[in-house]
């Protein structure tokens, strides 16, 4: 049977005399507990109050993680004030939402990124002042790693210290004739441009993360501009964009006419960029470019309606969409093929997200559920219902692990989140070994036929490769219940990241709020920093591969 976990309604308040807490909604509560202890709030990030434009609202604030490494060319010496962060020595990647959320890594807190309090007053004065027009201002302090928030408000870019405890950005990035809307890092790009940023009016920029960072203007520096002037799709804004891992530049920029597009950073982006016309807007197809020195080199027509959002697996084997129609699809992105997919109870899918093992894909968006599909199965396998409204953003949490493992067997389990427009985080666990799978349909009004574990020798005719499913019976799906239940903000959610200290999470106004996960928490609170940066060095690193939510238990 399915595991039903009580939802966990007895959160309470904390006295705390910090910013964060002060800044804190009435009703609103600063930790909510979990089975292995409390996630308390640390700090949050927001962007600053006087920089409101005409234009906030008419977007949906998303969040990117990126981790800076150390600066490559070695002519130019690191700040010596850079003390120990544990970002500096943990694997990272990026994250962003409505959608794909689970890229996240970790980060410290550990103090600041190195040189960032010497830096930041500079920073801040470039970056917001309206003076600061020069493209050659650089910021000599700047010694090039660290941990950094991304995010949009408005026509603004704005970029935070995460290992800072400012409230405000040290950055802020402006664009004068449309709104960003999507935007990816790439931690482990060759060459210097690492950051994509989506607009509204469908222009694309490849930018240097540290370059924007070093300069202390508002305006975009060294930037790469692709679909200038709307040269490839008549205009139709950005909903998405991923770098293609492994894929040595190349990147994927969804469109709200249900078009994908595939570029390559090391192309000149002004290039002839022509395709053949659709023929049939209800089907999938892809064409090529017609010119090797064209860019983008393939779009790929996903359906009709907007693409909400696109995720890749961690391996790039595989991309996940979801759309305004309310399917889930998931594509063989090297042999360019449909591999499975599927429509929601009802209404739009607004975020997909992938484990990092690629056997399973979470699905929100308007029918309030949280869909959990096996890629294994190529069908839906667990509902979550829990939210009050549209789920706008989910994630896999790959560092969480089994709390109180007895090594006596193993047991495959996941913990995942979500967060809706309800304002509420939930967090689930999902036992494979206890979800009732139903195999196949009984005759009609008959009943179906169930089966414990993944049964995916029966579902194999069921569900054929490169078909769509329609809406699943709601007698059909399994169904789980969340293990915590928690209103973190005011506004309603748009996303969030699983890091290895915290959970983030962010709302649509701009407004981010930083977890601690309990163990980093309660080590806080009773051992001084030194200590903590020393259970930071000795901490292993979760490896990405397949066995990395494989638990004892």
């Amino acid at each position: 049977m399915i595991r039903d976990t009580m939802i966990n309604t007895a959160n309470g308040m904390i006295p705390t005399s910090s910013s964060s807490a002060n800044a804190q909604s009435p009703g609103l509560k600063t930790y909510f507990k979990t089975p292995e202890g409390r996630y308390k709030l640390h700090y949050e990030k927001t962007h600053p109050s006087g920089l409101l434009h005409y234009a906030h609202g008419k977007t949906v604030t998303q969040v990117t993680l990126a981790h800076l490494k150390e600066k490559p060319a070695p002519s130019t010496p690191t700040s010596a004030s850079s003390s120990f962060s544990a970002s500096s020595g943990v694997r990272s990647a990026a994250a962003r939402w409505l959608g794909s959320g689970n890229g996240s890594r970790a980060l410290g807190f550990a103090g600041g990124n190195g040189g960032t309090k010497s830096v930041s007053g500079i920073s801040r004065i470039g970056s917001l002042s309206a003076l600061s027009s020069s493209n050659s201002m650089t910021n000599t302090n700047f010694d090039g790693k660290g941990t950094y928030l991304i995010f949009n408000v408005g026509d603004a870019i704005f970029i935070s210290d995460l290992n800072s405890q400012d409230k405000d950005p040290i950055k802020s990035i402006h664009f004068s004739n449309s709104n960003p809307v999507c935007h990816a890092f790439d931690q482990d790009a060759k060459d210097g441009h690492d950051l994509l940023i989506g607009l509204n009016s469908g222009d694309v920029f490849s930018v240097s993360m540290r370059q924007q960072l070093q300069d202390v203007g508002k305006k975009l520096v060294g930037a790469q501009h692709y679909n200038k002037d709307c040269s490839v799709n008549n205009s139709s804004r950005c909903t998405s964009i991923a770098w293609v891992p492994g894929g040595d530049g190349a990147f994927v920029v969804a469109h709200a006419d249900g078009n994908m597009y595939v570029y390559e950073k090391n192309k000149d982006g002004s290039g002839d960029s022509s395709f053949s016309v659709i023929k049939d807007q209800t089907q999938f197809s892809v064409a090529h470019a017609r010119y090797s020195k064209s860019n983008p080199i393939a779009r790929w027509h996903v359906c009709q309606g907007s693409i909400n959002s696109i995720a890749f697996s961690f391996d790039g084997a595989y991309i996940a969409t979801v759309g305004r129609d309310g399917y889930l699809r998931v594509f063989d992105y090297s042999k360019e093929q449909l591999v499975c997919g599927g429509k929601s109870y009802y209404g739009a899918l607004l975020c997909c997200a992938w484990s990092v093992d690629g056997k399973y894909v979470l699905t929100g968006g308007e029918d309030d559920l949280v869909q959990v599909w096996s890629m294994e199965d190529r069908k839906v396998v667990a509902w979550g219902e829990g939210h009050n409204s549209w789920v706008s953003g989910v994630a896999f949490d790959s560092y969480w692990s089994t709390p109180n493992s007895d090594g006596t067997g193993e047991t495959v389990m996941y913990r995942f989140g979500s967060v809706g427009q309800d304002t509420q985080l939930l967090l689930w666990d999902l036992e494979m070994d206890e979800i009732v799978v139903p195999l196949r349909r009984g005759p009609p009004g008959g009943s179906p036929t169930y089966s414990t574990g993944s049964q995916s020798s029966h579902w194999d005719n069921v569900c054929p490769l490169g078909t769509l499913q329609s809406a699943p019976s709601i007698r059909d799906v399994p169904k789980i219940s969340p293990l915590v239940a928690h209103r973190v903000h005011t506004e309603p959610l748009s996303g969030l990241i699983f890091t290895q200290e915290s959970v983030l999470t962010v709302c649509r106004e701009g407004h981010i709020k930083i977890w601690m996960r309990p163990s980093v928490a309660e080590s806080q609170s009773s051992n001084s920093e030194t200590v903590l940066s020393n259970s930071f060095k000795d901490k292993p690193l979760l490896s990405g591969k397949i066995g990395s939510s494989s638990y004892k238990q």
